[in-house]
């Protein structure tokens, strides 16, 4: 009884070796579960993420070699904020003596600007040595700083190294005194009004208009503006509300010939007749776009800027259509130029609906008069237009470098006063240079 009994030796020892040959079994068959699973999930893996893909995944660790991360390259916001200073022929002396210059670099960064804007085509002359002008024999002289320096190049390098951006201003465009050596030497390059007059009457006072539709005209300025891109370690340029022609302009041989050539008709007696506005417009666009494409295509990094007049008045009384170089990726960045007395007036043409379309695709500010020689503009009235400004997220320049404190009832210390607290905090502007 005791030898079967389940309290028995023998039966507990034959129960135990039973029970260990099943777990045996057991394990043995969970592994090779585990193991066919395994081999299975494997070859799927390049049918969920692709052969290829999974290799590269694979074979680093099948090398013992470290995996390299993705290096991404940060990007630049076009919309980078603006405050900036026109640099004028008022502000020669300054510009042209390094050590006045220095300093007033120097406290334009302490007041946290970021951009200058020097004039280099003004008045039918070039700031800089151009054998372009040279060749083109209206330029008998060159333009030097009190210590022989060339102008335009120690800008730069001043304004490099007080972290400013630099953006040599074409500020006549097609624009010349009638008795610079450009309208003397050149009366073929002349556009004229259906009168027959050459001459218009304009804020630099009596000037001619070079046709901006005559391709050797084109080729000039073309030239000049390469040639000042090539020379110079510039981060952009800027072109005026004169790169343009006034509505009643474009009565010359050359130009009524090029618009009967093209439409089968005369050009219409009304300067406002909406075609013949349209394709003087359109004229002066495609140049603009083949600057840009020359200018992109010398140094890629350049800003193209412009600094026109409110959309209405540039397109209909200056054939000047920005918003559509906006649109056509022309611009990258925008000034436009309100200048009012009228805070009300002021804050209707900042938040016209052009501007805001423009300030969400590049950097737009807005051109505001800080005063002129015989014109003192109290810095209440500044103040106002750039907190104006600045509650609409748009950027800023001052006409011009001088009146910023040298005119007006406040003393020089209390309008920088007034700038600092405007601009508060840095603002620097990322430069990509070529």
């Amino acid at each position: 009884m005791f030898r079967n009994s389940q309290n028995s030796p023998q039966y507990i020892l034959k129960s135990f070796w039973q029970t260990l040959r099943s777990r045996k079994r057991f394990l043995s068959f969970l592994f090779i579960l585990t193991f066919t699973i395994a081999l299975s999930l494997h070859s799927l893996v390049p049918a969920f993420i692709g052969d290829d893909q999974a290799i590269a995944q694979l074979k680093p660790q099948v090398l013992n070699q470290p995996v390299i991360p993705q290096i991404i390259q940060p990007t630049i916001d076009k919309r980078q904020e603006i405050r900036g200073v026109w640099l004028t022929n008022n502000d020669f002396t300054m510009f042209s003596d390094r050590k006045q210059l220095g300093e007033a670099l120097q406290q334009l960064k302490e007041l946290n600007f970021n951009t200058i804007y020097p004039v280099v085509w003004n008045s039918g002359y070039v700031m800089f040595p151009s054998e372009v002008a040279k060749d083109a024999g209206i330029q008998p002289f060159v333009y030097r700083g009190s210590e022989g320096q060339d102008i335009v190049a120690d800008i730069i390098a001043q304004a490099h190294q007080n972290d400013l951006l630099v953006m040599p201003w074409f500020e006549f465009g097609f624009m010349a005194p009638p008795t610079s050596e450009l309208a003397v030497s050149h009366p073929d390059w002349l556009t004229q009004q259906r009168d027959g007059d050459r001459t218009s009457i304009s804020a630099a006072g009596e000037v001619v208009w070079l046709n901006p539709f005559h391709p050797e005209v084109q080729e000039f300025l073309t030239k000049l503006v390469l040639e000042a891109v090539s020379n110079y370690d510039l981060d952009g340029i800027q072109f005026d509300d004169h790169t343009s022609l006034p509505k009643t302009f474009g009565y010359d041989r050359y130009t009524l010939n090029l618009y009967r050539q093209e439409t089968k008709k005369n050009a219409p007696a009304d300067v406002n007749d909406p075609n013949w506005v349209k394709w003087r417009a359109n004229k002066i666009t495609a140049f603009m776009a083949k600057l840009n494409k020359a200018v992109k295509q010398r140094k890629p990094n350049v800003i193209f800027s412009v600094s026109p007049n409110y959309y209405d008045f540039a397109y209909k009384q200056q054939l000047q259509d920005w918003l559509s170089w906006v649109r056509q990726g022309i611009v990258d960045e925008l000034i436009v130029q309100v200048y009012r007395s009228d805070i009300d007036d002021f804050r209707s043409q900042i938040s016209r609906p052009e501007i805001v379309e423009v300030q969400n695709k590049i950097s737009t500010g807005i051109g505001i008069l800080s005063g002129l020689r015989n014109s003192n503009i109290p810095m209440s009235r500044v103040y106002a237009q750039v907190m104006n400004t600045q509650e609409r997220g748009l950027g800023i320049s001052f006409f011009y470098y001088k009146s910023l404190w040298g005119y007006g009832p406040e003393s020089a210390s209390d309008r920088q006063k007034e700038l600092q607290y405007l601009f508060r905090s840095p603002a620097p502007r990322l430069a990509v240079r070529n």
